[in-house]
């Protein structure tokens, strides 16, 4: 399949385009599953923008540690105006500011099942962004490998004609999956208050570590790129998390193929 990238569409850059769309998509089904749930305390609004802003600041400044020799390593500024961002960093900041504005707020309810769903169907439609834009993945023999045209080649650094791994399509696959099984199943089921969001880390943790094989980024250790450095480390933690939550019989009832029964209020208690 020969496709050209698409810097911009129109006069909007595309991948800042599809991170705001994502953004919106994320918005709507986070306000829905709230009003669902019985969200609606004032403070929840704290809670988003603690997120946002966290997300923001970390997944700019979260690759700014490339090298241990602090002096060989870009000034903030630099890597503010200039410096890649990360999915990874700007996950790890939204957790935090998350975190944080609660304790500021005072608001005490647990908020992931509803930041899961609107995270997956967000990075969905955000990493079509770069799917158009950057360097699809390394090259493969695989039918539906992608090969950019001439001039997206030149660009890129990429071999003309060769067929690269869609890595970011791998990504869009998974997300739409995640968020189909949250929101049409899921979130109906007896789940404890917060656990969706934690499935979904680990699930795209394993996942991302996958893709990385195939994304083609930088080695840096053993064979390892910088993010599956970082996710061979958290990925176990939160395993063994849910590991123990499972041995303490916290998932009872969620796998039962009999109906739940509406419960009225539940929605405020999670």
């Amino acid at each position: 399949m020969l496709t050209a990238m698409l810097p911009t569409l129109g006069p909007f850059p595309t991948h800042d385009l599809f991170v705001a769309l994502g953004a919106l998509a994320a918005a709507v089904v986070f306000v829905v599953e709230a009003r669902r749930r019985g969200h609606t305390d004032e403070r929840l609004y704290a809670v988003v923008t603690g997120a946002l802003v966290g997300g923001a600041l970390f997944m700019r400044l979260g690759t700014w540690l490339q090298h241990l020799d602090l002096r060989a390593n870009a000034s903030l500024v630099e890597q503010w105006a200039y410096g890649n961002r990360s999915i990874l960093g700007g996950l790890v900041g939204a957790w935090l500011g998350v975190h944080v504005a609660k304790r500021v707020s005072g608001y005490r309810l647990r908020t992931g099942d509803l930041f899961a769903p609107a995270v997956a169907l967000g990075m969905a439609v955000g990493r079509v962004g770069c799917l158009l834009t950057e360097r699809p993945g390394t090259p493969t023999t695989l039918p539906w490998g992608i090969r950019l045209d001439d001039a997206a080649s030149a660009r890129l650094g990429v071999a003309p004609g060769a067929a690269l791994h869609p890595s970011f399509a791998y990504e869009i696959v998974f997300h739409l999956v995640v968020f189909a099984l949250l929101w049409g199943w899921l979130r109906h089921r007896p789940v404890p208050a917060g656990e969706l969001f934690v499935w979904w880390v680990a699930a795209y943790g394993v996942i991302r570590f996958v893709v990385e094989l195939v994304r083609g980024n930088e080695v840096v250790w053993h064979g390892l790129t910088r993010p599956q450095l970082f996710l061979a480390v958290t990925v176990p933690l939160v395993l063994l998390r849910i590991g123990l939550q499972w041995r303490a019989g916290a998932y009872a009832g969620v796998f039962d193929r009999r109906p739940v029964p509406p419960t009225v209020g539940a929605g405020a208690a999670t």
